[in-house]
């Protein structure tokens, strides 16, 4: 049974959702493909997963943390999951092309589709999808707008504090 909760985070409000104690969404405002709030369920706010979600964002946003570690719920493809675990494998503060992470998937002419599954990346910033550039090193799209993956990337980069 899915439910969720509404969180304040420096990129604006997050909803977390969850199927049972896995998270299984994290969505940003006007972030593309994010699902209809029909299907987020009914809110919990005091869920443990949405309590050490929130927890763990914030020691993120402190500079405290540069790895998440809770239980993820992957629906999507196949190969969606594969891109979306991918992503776990970039390393803070680091970026990687479409067509590199195509390659450390063993699919080195799948560039396209790397971008579209992230794209449809369910859970950003968790699931770093904001990790990933064009080719050239340019940042090329992102489901939470290029602006804030400009700032994910920056605060990466600089060790900032956010919250």
């Amino acid at each position: 049974m899915r439910t969720h909760t509404v969180i304040d985070s420096p990129y604006g409000t997050l909803t977390l959702v969850a199927d049972g104690e896995r998270l299984c969404g994290l969505y940003m405002v006007q972030q593309r493909h994010r699902p209809g709030e029909q299907t987020f369920g009914h809110p919990d706010p005091g869920a443990a997963i949405f309590v050490e979600t929130e927890k763990q964002l914030k020691e993120y946003f402190a500079g405290q943390r540069k790895d998440f570690d809770l239980p993820l719920s992957f629906g999507g493809t196949e190969f969606q999951r594969m891109v979306w675990e991918g992503l776990c494998e970039i390393p803070y503060g680091e970026t990687v092309s479409y067509g590199r992470l195509a390659d450390r998937l063993g699919r080195p002419t799948a560039s396209r589709a790397v971008g579209l599954a992230n794209g449809k990346n369910p859970m950003g910033i968790i699931v770093p999808c904001h990790r990933v550039v064009g080719s050239n090193g340019d940042l090329t799209g992102y489901g939470g707008g290029i602006e804030r993956k400009r700032q994910l990337l920056d605060f990466e980069r600089e060790g900032a504090t956010l919250f």
